[in-house]
């Protein structure tokens, strides 16, 4: 089971409201409509279509986010070029879906692709957000940071970006669905912090 939050708790500083009884899930590069990621990460997407991949990818995003949770997406939502279809996977997942944005994310300039910019996020994509969650503070951006807001204070950080390939550092991890131990689907913050070893200092 997730986090339960109630608005007093998440209002304020840290951004998004979260309703009683919502649950926060994160989850970074889905990849929605991009074959390269089939090609490349046999492992963790052994699909034989684009379509079967991202229809795996809503279903394990949908058995566990109801459509009033709010679920971060830390990067890389979409690389489809059909506004249409991307349009359509957004729907078709649940939760109040908030975007981090990723370098797939933006066209040639640095600018939020127009294909995302008209979807009705829960509000505005930005580059990184703080938040808290099970009474911790935390840092998502879509790339790794070796030093974070709150980090000597104990913050945690979320990114995504490397598929699994950077090890976790700290308090911060990668939370991309190619990571050994997420799957296709999103985690709790509870989850996706389970492994940490505080008196180490380390993950196990």
């Amino acid at each position: 089971m997730g986090t339960i939050l109630s608005t007093a708790l998440d209002a304020g500083l840290y951004g998004v409201a979260a309703m009683a009884w919502t649950q926060k899930f994160y989850m970074a590069d889905p990849h929605f409509g991009h074959q390269l990621m089939i090609d490349k990460m046999r492992d963790t997407r052994p699909f034989a279509t684009v379509r079967g991949m991202d229809d795996a990818i809503i279903e394990a995003t949908n058995e566990r986010v109801a459509k009033t949770d709010i679920l971060y997406i830390i990067g890389d939502f979409a690389v489809a070029k059909d506004e249409n279809y991307v349009a359509q996977v957004f729907r078709r997942l649940n939760g109040r879906k908030i975007l981090i944005i990723g370098n797939h994310d933006v066209d040639d300039k640095g600018d939020l692709k127009p294909s995302l910019a008209k979807l009705e996020w829960d509000q505005p994509p930005v580059f990184s957000m703080q938040t808290s969650d099970e009474g911790q503070r935390l840092f998502l951006a879509h790339y790794a940071h070796r030093a974070w807001p709150g980090q000597h204070k104990e913050a945690w950080h979320f990114y995504g970006h490397s598929h699994g390939r950077i090890p976790h550092m700290g308090r911060s991890r990668d939370v991309g669905i190619d990571c050994a131990d997420i799957g296709l689907g999103p985690q709790t913050f509870r989850e996706l912090t389970a492994r940490y070893q505080s008196e180490e200092g380390g993950w196990a």
